[in-house]
């Protein structure tokens, strides 16, 4: 809907109430629930009702909150963006056009004629009600332009009294932290070069506690895969702002006459029914995107943890052939089979198989892997070297580093690996046309893709170097993945330090975590579904005790965690007992069986009291079936454990309810109800959403799954 005055922009019970001013630039009256239909004289109540003053009001302060908010509008938080000319600051007086896109997209021209200046907005609802917002800053005027930051801003209500940000380690990415709004303008940042496992990954604003069904909840997610600021701005006079932008080093965004410099996309969600809401609206429109997987996910073997660089042909084709026999659909050959690589300190940058491993080259492991039906995967590190490598023997100045730093100072190394300079053309190009020769060659079908370090002082040309690293990997995955048709992608970094919406535009599945131990991993794959649907989300069953941590945990418990999201295994198959065998047979099977279900339901998290439980379900898109995975993080607080309360079903459909023990039966601690055992318990399922089914105490790391369907 449009008026000289007002745009309203609608979908999916999503609304922006966008106010046109008599100059300078728009603002959002109304960033929320659907208002319903409209008539100018509405939007005429509505914004004298939301008016923080008349315009002759004695506060020196913005009547609205532009999209792009600045000093000159009275605005005291954080400016929307600082730009210098010459070393003078910029104080753009815009004036604006605004054209609608059908009822969910405007797009916004501003222009400052004397500063040199024009600003271009794309502000639209996508798919699921997802707000996408980003904008381009061009530099119409006679001399350079340096940016500071421009960001993305929209404005919550002042009830929106707590704030959640995400934090994190190696082997425990994306853990949050809930505190009272703070007051005034703050910003977490991230400057690795790469989200990091501490990346803020999405700041949510929430009225009290974010709950998991229930509660409005304002969030926020960058879909860049560097260095980020998130933000949030408080102040006294106006409406909480919550935005995002682009992290930037000083000389690093710089614009000649006619040049241009773009935001990634930020990406806003607003739920009134807490958390699931918010991750359902991410979901929907990942899913709605006409590159999104539509092929089942395969059940993958990786290679890490079954071999690490202790390569042997004929060991891996024996690994081959038993995976095969289990079910697996994607045979990954991971680190150590290039040139030289015999451990982590020598050969990336040579990709080149290495035929003193490799005598035969990998074409042999490669078609049998063909032959027993599996794809095949190899991994590569594109954007990394090893100074013991030919490449950088070859071209030392094709590193992106300080080259007062190479090699590093004592204390400074990161894994014996510095950052390929991708920016440079002719780094670019050996590294693409390297892989391309591979993947032609033995019709790769999936890369993983890693990236094991943060940039530090990542000089490009004299300059900072980050922005312009970033978007040259994004640009050789489009290349390599534009060349081979069908080639899919794993976005790796260390684990799960770069999972954003900007590398998920141009790849297909993400590893949440280098962690495989599944008390850990049901943390992880929790928040990382809070923005990718499962079926992105790589979740792998690996040995016992686990790599990163030395926890052991019984097999049924690592599957059980795996079945959340695109499944496989990092382990040494051919180590396996023959009960193993059976059960991990029996695995691959329900995978299969359920994985329709499991990666395109709405997933749910029903609201429990004790912290040491988890639960989380899967709910099929017509509501014909669930999947409900209960899980124990450590020792239940009381002898009865409480009800499970099954979240998104059908309030008059009725569901048998069976637990699918095929995996291993869990180990009950004093009570175990009638339920559980005998035929499957059959009720409605407004009795299930409400009544709930009694719990047995579970002991710690303890998990069975749960399988609804209609009766």
């Amino acid at each position: 809907m449009n008026t000289d005055t007002w745009t309203v922009l609608r979908r999916e019970g999503v609304a922006l109430v966008i106010a046109h001013r008599d100059s300078g630039l728009p603002a959002v009256l109304h960033w929320g629930r659907d208002l319903g239909p409209l008539e100018a004289g509405d939007l005429d109540a509505l914004d004298r009702a939301a008016s923080r003053q008349t315009r002759g009001g004695t506060l020196d302060a913005a009547w609205r909150l532009p999209l792009v908010p600045q000093e000159s509008d009275g605005w005291s938080g954080r400016p929307g963006l600082l730009a210098t000319r010459d070393g003078r600051p910029l104080f753009p007086r815009w004036e604006t056009a605004v054209e609608q896109d059908g009822e969910a997209r405007i797009r916004i021209e501003a222009t400052d004629r004397s500063a040199g200046l024009t600003l271009r907005t794309r502000l639209e609802i996508g798919a699921g009600g997802l707000v996408l917002l980003e904008h381009e800053l061009r530099n119409d005027g006679p001399a350079t332009v340096d940016v500071d930051w421009l960001e993305a801003t929209l404005p919550v209500p002042k009830a929106a009294d707590h704030l959640t940000a995400f934090s994190g380690r190696w082997t425990r990415e994306k853990s949050p932290l809930t505190t009272p709004m703070p007051r005034g303008a703050t910003v977490r940042e991230s400057r690795r070069g790469r989200g990091g496992h501490d990346a803020p990954w999405v700041t949510l604003a929430s009225v009290g506690a974010p709950r998991n069904r229930g509660g409005e909840v304002w969030a926020v997610h960058l879909g860049w895969s560097a260095d980020v600021r998130h933000r949030t701005d408080r102040v006294t006079e106006h409406l909480t702002l919550l935005g995002a932008g682009e992290l930037t080093r000083p000389g690093e965004i710089r614009l000649a006459p006619g040049g241009s410099y773009r935001t990634p996309t930020a990406y806003f969600s607003w739920s009134a029914t807490g958390l699931d809401g918010v991750a359902d609206r991410f979901h929907t429109w990942m899913r709605a995107r006409p590159h999104h997987p539509d092929t089942p996910r395969p059940l993958v073997l990786n290679t890490w943890e079954a071999v690490y660089f202790d390569h042997d042909p004929a060991r891996l084709e024996a690994l081959a052939r038993k995976a095969a026999d289990i079910g697996v659909e994607r045979f990954v050959l991971d680190d150590g089979w290039f040139l030289g690589r015999r451990d982590d300190t020598a050969g990336l940058g040579d990709w080149e198989v290495d035929a003193a491993v490799w005598p035969d080259g990998l074409e042999p492991l490669a078609r049998l892997v063909h032959s027993l039906g599996m794809q095949l995967g190899l991994w590569f590190e594109p954007e990394m070297a090893n100074l013991d490598s030919d490449l950088a023997r070859a071209h030392p100045d094709w590193l992106l580093a300080n080259p007062a730093s190479v090699p590093a100072p004592e204390g400074l190394s990161f894994r014996s690996q510095y950052v390929l300079d991708l920016a440079n053309p002719e780094a670019f190009e050996h590294v693409r046309r390297q892989m391309s020769a591979l993947v032609e060659r033995l019709g790769v079908d999936f890369i993983k893709w890693d990236h094991n370090r943060d940039l530090v002082e990542p000089v490009h040309a004299g300059a900072p170097g980050t922005h312009a690293q970033t978007l040259a990997a994004h640009r050789l995955i489009e290349r390599l993945k534009a060349d081979h048709p069908g080639l899919e992608i794993e976005s790796c970094s260390s684990g799960g330090a770069r999972t954003d919406l900007g590398m998920l535009e141009r790849t297909d599945r993400v590893w949440a975590s280098d962690s495989n131990d599944p008390v850990e991993r049901q943390d992880i794959q929790r928040w990382t579904e809070l923005v990718l649907p499962p079926e992105l989300i790589g979740a792998h069953v690996g040995p016992s005790p686990a790599h990163s941590s030395g926890r052991s945990t019984a097999l049924f418990y690592r599957i059980a965690t795996s079945l959340q999201g695109s499944a496989g295994f990092e382990w040494d198959l051919l180590s396996c007992t023959d009960e193993e065998t059976d059960r991990i047979k029996a695995f691959a099977a329900l995978y299969k069986e359920l994985r329709g279900l499991l990666h395109t339901g709405t997933v749910v998290h029903p609201e429990v009291a004790d912290p040491a439980l988890r639960v989380r379900g899967v709910v099929a898109p017509d509501r014909s079936a669930a999947v409900f995975t209960v899980a124990t993080v450590g020792s239940p607080e009381e002898a009865l454990a409480e009800r499970l309360r099954f979240d998104g079903l059908a309030p008059e459909r009725r569901y048998a309810v069976r637990v699918r023990d095929e995996i291993g039966a869990a180990q009950w601690g004093w009570i175990t109800p009638a339920w559980l055992s005998g035929e499957p318990v059959v009720l409605p399922g407004r009795v299930l959403a409400e009544a709930g089914l009694q719990l047995p105490t579970l002991w710690p790391a303890q998990a069975f799954v749960l399988h609804l369907t209609a009766a």
